[in-house]
């Protein structure tokens, strides 16, 4: 059974949000973080919760405990509404550069305890090892480690709406805004990954010299 639209007076917290609103990280305590002085953080609305509520057993149960506590984070199955793949903080933010500026852009991202959380198609955990070990014969051994999360596994994801002096270690980069994003799938992610080992080479010698925030316009996501 679908759930329901969310409306105002249910879903306060997350109605008040505006869509694919940018809110500047520099406003926020993010300074522990390597990647908090060029990313902006988009706030999740009420379809986007809902989006993030089904992938769970008990999708009603998972936005009843929102509205009560909209700044808790929980942990969700993958494999069903998405895959995660867990990436280095400073190597998925480069992976990032690459899917906005040259690609498609991306689905939600968010970062937990010094990593990068991307959300992809169901089906990439399985698949993206594969296409990982393939490149690795030829010239991308500077691709990290990348934990795939899939069918069986879960992952926590966070809050709704982050406080941001709260200390949390979990929060949205790119955080979901409707009950069907686009999400990334195995070849796109590897694509990302090939180009962000090379940018890792240029980066090295000769350092970026645009530091400031970095917005990414949701809108030209296909």
């Amino acid at each position: 059974m679908p759930l329901p639209p969310l409306s105002c007076p249910v879903f306060p917290q997350l109605c008040g949000a505006a869509h694919s609103h940018p809110v500047d990280v520099s406003d926020m305590s993010t300074r522990d973080e390597p990647f908090s002085d060029r990313f902006d953080v988009s706030g999740v609305t009420a379809d986007g919760a809902a989006w993030l509520a089904s992938a769970g057993t008990y999708p009603r149960s998972t936005l009843s405990l929102w509205e009560e506590h909209p700044a808790a984070p929980v942990v969700l199955p993958c494999g069903t509404a998405f895959d995660v793949v867990s990436v280095p903080a400073i190597f998925g933010r480069r992976m990032l550069d690459r899917l906005w500026d040259e690609g498609p852009g991306s689905g939600p991202v968010a970062t937990l305890r010094g990593r990068m959380l991307l959300f992809a198609a169901p089906g990439t955990a399985q698949r993206l090892p594969f296409l990982l070990r393939w490149e690795e014969f030829g010239r991308t051994a500077e691709i990290p480690p990348l934990l795939c999360h899939g069918t069986g596994d879960a992952v926590t994801v966070p809050a709704p709406l982050s406080a941001a002096k709260s200390g949390l270690t979990s929060r949205w980069l790119v955080a979901p805004d409707t009950r069907h994003p686009w999400l990334p799938g195995p070849e796109i992610l590897v694509w990302a990954a090939v180009r962000a080992a090379r940018a890792a080479v240029r980066i090295s010698i000769f350092p970026p010299a645009d530091q400031d925030a970095k917005v990414y316009d949701v809108s030209r996501r296909r």
